[in-house]
């Protein structure tokens, strides 16, 4: 989304099979960029087995072994999905009495849209900002070491941007002919399994 970095109330860290989130948001709390942190995420097919207690659970570790002190560290372990992170984390700031005018959402680079999309349709009281490590594609193929499940998750993030609007679940944002081609091509060339069933 290219949001520059700046102060905010709160962030929420989304869970993934990416510790790499967790490491990034530790480093902007040691910046002071926020004073509370939530992560969110329980489990999903990718992270299962790399994150057995949940998504939300490791990231928190991650963050804690980072110097980030349990007190700011608020956990939801329950979402499956980015409308329950996104859900479920305000419903966490709420009940420790947090009602944040500006969010940050951490996320891995390519859930930047799709994160910003569904919390300006959950969420739309908050100025919402987008944050992802910065790494390049080649970086951030090397660290996952299966390209092909990188671009079948990429495929896969991007039909949730264009379906999603139409279920209610996001804001509608611009996709460029180029890249819905793109997308076309490759679920053609059969990069489909991380797709919705339609």
């Amino acid at each position: 989304m290219g949001h520059p970095l700046r102060k905010v109330d709160v962030a929420v860290g989304l869970g993934s099979n990416d510790l790499g989130v967790a490491s990034y948001c530790a480093g902007l709390y040691r910046a002071g960029l926020f004073p509370t942190l939530v992560f969110t995420g329980g489990n999903s097919r990718n992270s299962a087995v790399r994150f057995p207690r949940g998504e939300a659970v490791h990231f928190r570790e991650r963050a804690l072994e980072l110097g980030v002190p349990h007190s700011a560290i608020l956990l939801e372990p329950k979402a499956a999905n980015t409308g329950q992170n996104i859900a479920f984390s305000r419903q966490v700031l709420a009940d420790a009495g947090i009602t944040p005018s500006t969010v940050l959402l951490v996320s891995k680079p390519y859930m930047e849209r799709r994160s910003f999309a569904t919390a300006r349709k959950l969420w739309p009281e908050v100025e919402v900002r987008c944050a992802s490590e910065p790494v390049s594609f080649d970086e951030y193929l090397k660290s996952v070491g299966d390209e092909r499940l990188v671009v079948d998750m990429l495929v896969g993030g991007l039909q949730r941007v264009i379906e999603y609007p139409k279920l209610g679940f996001a804001i509608e944002q611009d996709v460029p002919e180029d890249v819905r081609g793109a997308y076309e091509s490759l679920v053609a060339a059969g990069f489909t399994s991380r797709l919705l069933s339609t």
